[in-house]
């Protein structure tokens, strides 16, 4: 894997705000990554310091074997899950300099 897109990776993710979540794809994109599994990848591997509880799959969800730790992480700063589903319209980052132009959409 290419060093520097490792660790744009790493700042995206660091730069998630408490309070709001992003999905993989979200990340993978702002990125330039190939695919969100990369991003998946690199948490696995390298993200023991970063939020990664804020980074969910593309329906909000959690991983599985993450979702009672993950969910009490995300609750913790203010983000409510419904079951085990964040509402991604209502707590989706968006970037500095993004619109909120219109329903879902990738941010």
């Amino acid at each position: 894997m290419d060093d520097v897109l490792h660790e744009r990776v790493r700042e995206i993710i660091e730069s998630v705000p408490a309070g709001t979540v992003a999905t993989y794809g979200d990340i993978a994109a702002l990125a330039g990554a190939p695919s969100p599994r990369m991003v998946g990848a690199i948490l696995a591997e390298d993200g023991h310091d970063l939020p990664w509880h804020r980074i969910l799959r593309a329906n909000g969800t959690p991983a599985p074997h993450l979702v009672h730790d993950q969910l009490e992480r995300l609750r913790a700063e203010g983000v409510l899950a419904d079951g085990q589903r964040v509402d991604l319209r209502k707590y989706r980052w968006k970037p500095d300099g993004e619109a909120d132009d219109g329903p879902e959409g990738l941010f």
